[in-house]
């Protein structure tokens, strides 16, 4: 896959999962939302989302990569797991 359509297809997966997840209007969760601290998903919700990153990206996270900057948007979502898929 090229880089270019690369983060845009992870982010549109990650958007379609949040939005079925969370059950709330489209128009709320933009790509910049901050989806824990405004609360659409609770520490239950990260534990499936990251068992559904791994499964559907085939990737293993560590504790490292466990942290709120990588999770805390659709977009820092994406920009993980494409620097994960490149390395």
């Amino acid at each position: 896959m090229k880089m270019t359509n690369n983060i845009d297809i992870i982010r549109s997966k990650i958007e379609a999962y949040i939005l079925q997840s969370v059950h709330t209007e489209k128009e709320k969760i933009k790509y910049d939302t901050l989806i824990f601290k405004e609360g659409f998903l609770d520490s239950m919700g990260f534990i499936t989302l990251i068992s559904y990153i791994e499964e559907e990206f085939a990737i293993q996270t560590s504790d490292e990569d466990l942290v709120e900057e990588n999770f805390e948007s659709i977009n820092a979502i994406s920009d993980f797991l494409a620097g994960k898929l490149i390395n």
